[in-house]
């Protein structure tokens, strides 16, 4: 069994009583990022490309406990950057174990043998291991020789100290089934207590935007995977009923709410992939986000081709709680596997990469401050100006955008300031956008 029963009673347990008292937005998983740096720089990744002073940030133990206390979500995901590089992430696992949160700590590996004598296990921790493939495949997705070979070890040594260890695979254009299935079959044999598998989000920030898989591409690429040789001792860390959403033997619509997040920033909208603005407190994220502008049925083209198991994972356990018949497609499911389509003979695993409509050219301009602009200055990875009425120049990272309110990190601090929208007159895009200088190289 990938999880402990005792997981799975508290996380029925709570669904059921979500259900019971009417309320149709709950959350499941708290992702809580307590830093943004990290001593990797992945190609895929869209969380590291922020300004020294933003990296050089990071939520205190006092700041993270609040955003559990508001947030009753059963279990708690700490992701970054690279969670095992904050100085307080032993006390912050002890606070989230102490209040029996369910809390996977998702790392790289690299730190993770030299740390363990920081944590005790406990049926409460897992060390989620970002693991890419097999060696080959893992090293060259997060852009460092010997990685796989460093986090392989970690995970030996901490099976063997008696901790939970899950894996995170993300799969991108070209990632090769056979392979795939192969290096699950090595992960099972290591002893990790399941596996958990997605596409990558098309994030615009990333540096390498040429390898995000499409929909349909997405779906068979998993259904060969999947449904092609398959090893019945494989465990996956997720519902049974999301992998067939990957697959596309059932069709959900994406649970935005679902794995609400938090970070430096605040609480983020509308969810871990897509950064459209921050509340300041969980109460305002669920009643004030547009939710509907978001997920497949909206048509919003940021989310036309994201299967991502944050915004899709809560809707395959909705729906298991939702009905009899959904109930009984769970209990079908975990008694005699996912079931899977036969893959596609004729849609292609690689074609056009999914495009972006961000401008990269943005560096060194100035431009009048319309809607228009304060989004691309919000989505600019890099410092701004803001010349206010007056000629007061405010200069730092625009870290969010109201209808009423600019906010800023001013450049190389960490004080933040809000101006008012209305004296914002022009922009000038001031600082490099690292993003944009990651994918040029």
């Amino acid at each position: 069994m990938p999880v402990p029963v005792s997981q799975m009673y508290t996380v029925t347990s709570y669904v059921l009583g979500q259900k019971l008292r009417g309320n149709r937005r709950y959350p499941l998983v708290l992702m809580l990022e307590p830093l943004y740096r990290c001593n990797l720089a992945c190609a895929g990744c869209g969380k590291i490309q922020y300004p020294s002073n933003i990296l050089k940030s990071q939520l205190s133990y006092e700041e993270c406990m609040k955003a559990v206390d508001e947030c009753p979500a059963p279990v708690v995901s700490l992701p970054g950057g690279e969670p095992l590089l904050h100085p307080e992430i032993d006390r912050i696992v002890r606070g989230l174990v102490e209040r029996k949160k369910y809390v996977y700590l998702c790392t790289n590996g690299l730190l993770l043998e030299e740390k363990l004598d920081l944590f005790e296990p406990s049926k409460y921790l897992s060390f989620s291991v970002h693991m890419d493939g097999l060696e080959a495949e893992h090293d060259e997705a997060v852009c460092r020789e010997g990685t796989y070979a460093k986090a392989y070890a970690a995970i030996e040594k901490a099976l063997t100290r008696g901790f939970r260890v899950t894996t995170n695979t993300t799969l991108f254009e070209g990632a090769d089934p056979g392979r795939t299935r192969d290096f699950f079959d090595s992960m099972m044999q290591l002893g990790v207590e399941g596996m958990m598998i997605s596409p990558g989000y098309a994030y615009e920030a990333a540096p390498d935007r040429g390898h995000f898989l499409g929909r349909d591409r997405t779906r068979n690429l998993f259904r060969r995977i999947l449904s092609t040789d398959r090893r019945k001792g494989w465990r996956f860390n997720q519902s049974p009923l999301f992998l067939e959403f990957l697959t596309g033997a059932v069709d959900y619509d994406c649970t935005p709410w679902g794995n609400p997040t938090y970070s430096v920033f605040g609480w983020q909208k509308p969810c871990y992939l897509l950064q459209e603005g921050y509340a300041d407190s969980f109460q305002e994220l669920v009643e004030e986000t547009e939710w509907d502008r978001y997920g497949h049925a909206s048509g919003n083209p940021r989310c036309r081709d994201c299967l991502v198991h944050s915004g899709f994972e809560a809707s395959a356990v909705n729906d298991a709680f939702s009905s009899l018949r959904g109930l009984a497609r769970m209990a079908r499911a975990v008694l005699f596997g996912a079931k899977i389509p036969a893959p596609s003979a004729t849609a292609p695993l690689s074609g056009t990469a999914i495009s972006f409509d961000q401008d990269d050219s943005l560096q060194g301009q100035t431009l009048v401050a319309d809607d228009r602009v304060l989004n691309d200055a919000f989505e600019y990875r890099g410092d701004v100006s803001l010349e206010l009425d007056g000629g007061e120049l405010v200069e730092g990272y625009v870290s969010n955008v109201t209808p009423t309110v600019v906010a800023l990190w001013r450049k190389g601090s960490s004080e933040r300031v809000t101006v008012d929208r209305s004296r914002v007159k022009r922009v000038l895009f001031s600082g490099v956008d690292t993003a944009a200088r990651m994918r040029a190289a």
